[in-house]
């Protein structure tokens, strides 16, 4: 019985089609004509054989499969074999024999029931050695020479398509992360520039409705003060003058204080502000080193000499030792206070 669903006169010429476009464009007209001629009449055999051949019970993806198969290496060993310099009376009794090994191959591989990526890379051993096997032969009748014998088993149009392939997802994979570089490039600029243009309007004009830049800040505050403790803002208050202090402390008793400035304005202010708060750093020595180290520079030794006149004798060591770029072996966390110590004495 027939197999139903495997049209293998309409799948051949389609094999054939597809094969014009993938012809090397380096070969001449004739060379190429054989390529596809070849590919269409091996694949088209094929598949009658495998359509009539009752015996195999084959599925029509099983005889796509076998077919395509056939097609594939009939197109990159033709084009080996032209590639090789061997004489074009010659190409027809190899590729016979490279067909007919495939389907007997891919046949018994579907019989046996053997996974397809096993069945692909017996077909490939096989091809090899029956393409290895046919030059050596033209070689021993003294139709080749040593020369065109190597030439000829160098060829492998399929590592080359595979290699080429390979490049080119390569090549897409960089121009898309280059893409994508440059978008997020571009989308960063046009933030800056939009932030700027904020930074400019806020110091030119009043903010929003006659409120001043600083008066945001304050109100600002007060909406994150309105959040804590009272302890936790009492603390903070203290750290303003008098007249900021009481600002904030009315701001944080206006019951519609969110209500009276733009949301926008106070995500603007709120990043604004965070530019200026101190970043909390890891406690290690390269930080405490770096801190001092930095003193140093701006400061002239007299007068650290000086701060740390009356300070006892192992903090005067570690002083005098991160002078030379060594660190005495102060615990950590006391090295860090001494350093923020001269540091706040300046």
């Amino acid at each position: 019985m027939p197999i139903e669903g495997f049209d293998f006169q309409a799948f051949a010429a389609s094999m054939a089609e597809q094969a014009k476009e993938l012809v090397p464009k380096d070969l001449e007209d004739r060379e190429k004509e054989y390529i596809v001629k070849t590919l269409g009449n091996f694949t088209l055999l094929a598949g009658e054989a495998l359509y009539n051949d009752e015996q195999l019970n084959l599925t029509a993806e099983q005889a796509v499969f076998i077919t395509q198969v056939i097609a594939e290496w009939s197109f990159h060993k033709s084009i080996d074999l032209i590639h090789s310099g061997i004489l074009p009376e010659y190409w027809d009794s190899i590729m016979q024999k490279i067909a007919f090994t495939i389907f007997e191959v891919a046949k018994q591989a579907i019989i046996r029931k053997i996974p397809q990526d096993q069945l692909l890379q017996a077909v490939e051993h096989h091809v090899i050695k029956v393409y290895n096997s046919c030059i050596e032969e033209l070689q021993k009748k003294g139709v080749i020479d040593e020369e065109v014998k190597a030439r000829a088993e160098s060829q492998s149009n399929i590592d080359a398509m595979a290699k080429q392939a390979q490049e080119e997802q390569m090549r897409q994979q960089q121009a898309a992360q280059s893409e994508v570089e440059n978008k997020q490039k571009e989308a960063e600029r046009r933030r800056e520039e939009r932030r700027n243009k904020r930074r400019q309007e806020r110091h030119s004009q009043p903010v929003s409705a006659g409120i001043t830049n600083k008066q945001m800040k304050l109100m600002t505050l007060a909406l994150v003060l309105k959040i804590l403790s009272q302890d936790k803002v009492t603390t903070i208050l203290n750290k303003f003058d008098t007249d900021d202090s009481e600002a904030i402390s009315q701001y944080m008793n206006m019951a519609d204080l969110e209500s009276r400035i733009d949301g926008d304005l106070i995500t603007s202010c709120i990043k604004e502000m965070r530019e200026y708060l101190p970043v909390k750093r890891k406690l290690t020595q390269e930080n405490v080193m770096g801190d001092l180290l930095r003193i140093y520079r701006a400061t002239p030794r007299e007068r650290i000499e000086k701060i740390i006149k009356n300070e006892r004798p192992f903090v005067k060591r570690f002083i005098s030792q991160a002078y030379e770029g060594e660190y005495s072996g102060l615990p950590l966390k006391v090295a860090g206070i001494v350093a923020q110590y001269v540091e706040d004495s300046i």
